[in-house]
């Protein structure tokens, strides 16, 4: 059976027929044992707009904030978060006009870069001890980015997870795509069978794309739709990320999966040069773009890496 079918079987079968918000009976242990982990739950408001963020673990540790990509949600780390809370008072947000949080009129990266911020606030990680790491992926690495660049002398560090700074002959920026109002799915099933992974990609881990395309969706009246604001990329400007990785003022580190579309080695090697050679670029074996879900554990085990190495050591990079 060839991967597509397999997946449509899936969705067809066992991931919609369980309840909304559970978890499918494919999932290993380690999986089940994480997201039941269940974290707190809470609001802090930025400029208008309610951001919602996930914490799990003692809020008296170093703080460590987790940001999803595009259209995505806090969920997308809900599997990696638990693994971390034992070092760290973990965080994962809701950019807002995505997941949880709310929508507003119009949207920027700096106003996406306050709300790290502000994240980082509300979950204590300003206290007594070392300010707070953030962990962007995609989008979220792109805002990440910005973060280090203006905020980075509040933060120990930035790792930017697969957010590709382009050379000039190389095309990037935000999605083009039509704007217009979400489809109301009249099921459950229906809405799952639709979830795709942008860019496109397969992933061998179905159990974790269950869980993501589930929390991606909300009740409505008729339904299901999805969370996210579709207007977000109206006269949206990412920014020249080149220049804010080179002002990056802050520790930083980026992740790359070995088979990712978006990131391939070459523009691996020409961010690791404009970062003077001094910053890590690792590479997470056997995944594409969406690393925590191709391999979570190796994802896991990687971050656990980097932050021990940087708890005891001091920055070699001239920031």
């Amino acid at each position: 059976m060839s991967e597509k079918s397999t997946r449509e079987t899936y969705m067809q079968s066992e991931g919609p027929l369980a309840v909304f918000a559970g978890v499918s009976p494919s999932a290993p242990e380690w999986f089940a044992s994480a997201v039941n982990v269940i974290p707190e739950s809470a609001y802090v408001d930025v400029e208008g707009a309610a951001i919602h963020y996930l914490r799990w673990g003692d809020r008296s540790r170093p703080g460590l904030l987790l940001v999803h990509g595009n259209a995505a949600h806090a969920y997308w780390w809900s599997f990696i978060a638990p693994f971390l809370a034992r070092d760290y008072n973990v965080a994962a947000m809701d950019l807002s006009g995505m997941g949880d949080s709310g929508w507003r009129s119009g949207y920027s990266m700096e106003l996406f870069a306050r709300e790290q911020l502000a994240v980082c606030e509300a979950a204590g990680m300003f206290g007594p001890g070392e300010p707070p790491i953030i962990v962007g992926h995609s989008f979220g690495g792109f805002v990440t980015i910005l973060a280090g660049a203006l905020h980075g002398d509040r933060l120990a560090g930035t790792v930017i997870v697969d957010s590709p700074v382009n050379p000039p002959d190389r095309e990037g920026g935000p999605p083009n795509r039509e704007i217009k109002p979400h489809r109301v799915y009249p099921t459950l099933a229906a809405a799952l069978a639709r979830f795709r992974l942008m860019p496109p990609q397969g992933c061998d881990n179905l159990y974790i794309v269950d869980w993501v395309a589930r929390h991606s969706l909300k009740a409505v009246e008729g339904g299901f739709t999805w969370k996210f604001d579709p207007a977000i990329w109206r006269r949206f400007s990412i920014g020249d990320t080149a220049q804010r990785l080179r002002e990056t003022r802050c520790r930083i580190a980026i992740f790359r999966g070995e088979n990712s579309v978006l990131l391939p080695p070459e523009i691996g090697e020409y961010m690791f040069n404009m970062l003077g050679r001094s910053a890590p670029v690792v590479e997470i074996p056997q995944a594409q773009h969406h690393v925590m879900l191709d391999q979570p554990l190796a994802m896991v085990a990687a971050l656990r890496a980097l932050l021990a190495d940087w708890d005891h050591s001091t920055p070699t990079r001239r920031i």
